[in-house]
């Protein structure tokens, strides 16, 4: 290993190179057009910095906009699905496509700036299998709020999400979050929601199979351009809290929970 200009190690093995990547970037899309380009230009510009054997994956969630016409004039993996199936679904797909070390999913806002990688990497290095990054650790990082009724609700979500499925972790929602792929694919191959409240269930299998989670805090920003409608979007992640808890009791994660009798 070696470290680049920016701080980052960076690896420098003969055996990682595009086949083989040291780093896949999982960026889900759905009606991206007009903001996937500069995206896409931050991500690469990151990774040709730190000289990075990387690979970038888009997973176009059946857009009709011009996202993957956008992307296409990139150096990178485009996987389109043949309708609009939700981001958890075009996650899971690119975590299973990727071929790298280590798989980051970010939102195709960037919210987190893709620089936050370096910590997460750092923390993974150290040990961990997957790496989430946080707004509710640190709040200061939070350049730019939500509204305050999305912000209420969000920590309210992930109260429910600590209470219903036992996670002890602050912001399950993050769109920044890292995973050491071999360890994480049987999890991904497990996962049954397609929608936004993929997230806990992943976080909620990756603990029952005894992965280490590390939530660790990062820039972020909100952007205005959220796919997430609060209403309706957020009832169904409530509701996905309580599949996850009866998938798990009908044991559809592997061994079945057992209910203690009081």
């Amino acid at each position: 290993m070696e470290t680049s200009e920016t701080g980052l190690k960076a690896p420098v093995d003969s055996d990682l190179s595009p086949s083989h990547p040291y780093i896949s970037i999982v960026v889900p899309a759905f009606n991206e057009a007009l903001r996937i380009g500069p995206s896409i230009e931050g991500i690469l510009g990151f990774i040709n910095a730190h000289q990075m054997a990387a690979e970038v994956i888009l997973v176009d969630d059946g857009s009709v906009d011009d996202t993957s016409k956008v992307a296409s004039g990139f150096p990178l993996r485009i996987v389109r699905n043949d309708s609009n199936r939700g981001k958890g679904y075009s996650v899971r797909r690119g975590v299973l496509e990727a071929k790298g070390d280590w798989v980051l999913f970010t939102d195709a806002d960037l919210s987190a700036p893709i620089e936050e990688l370096d910590r997460l990497l750092e923390v993974g290095e150290q040990g961990a299998d997957v790496v989430i990054g946080s707004r509710a650790v640190d709040r200061s990082k939070i350049a730019v709020h939500q509204n305050r009724f999305r912000e209420v609700g969000g920590i309210f979500f992930n109260l429910m999400a600590r209470l219903i499925l036992g996670l002890a972790i602050q912001d399950t929602q993050c769109g920044f979050k890292l995973f050491r792929r071999e360890k994480v694919s049987p999890v991904f191959r497990s996962q049954t929601i397609h929608g936004f409240g993929f997230d806990p269930e992943i976080l909620f299998i990756a603990k029952r199979k005894g992965l280490k989670i590390r939530e660790i805090p990062v820039v972020w920003s909100h952007d205005a351009g959220s796919k997430v409608h609060f209403l309706s979007d957020g009832l169904e992640m409530f509701l996905d809290l309580a599949r996850i808890r009866w998938n798990a009791l009908r044991g559809r994660y592997g061994e079945k929970l057992r209910v203690t009798k009081l």
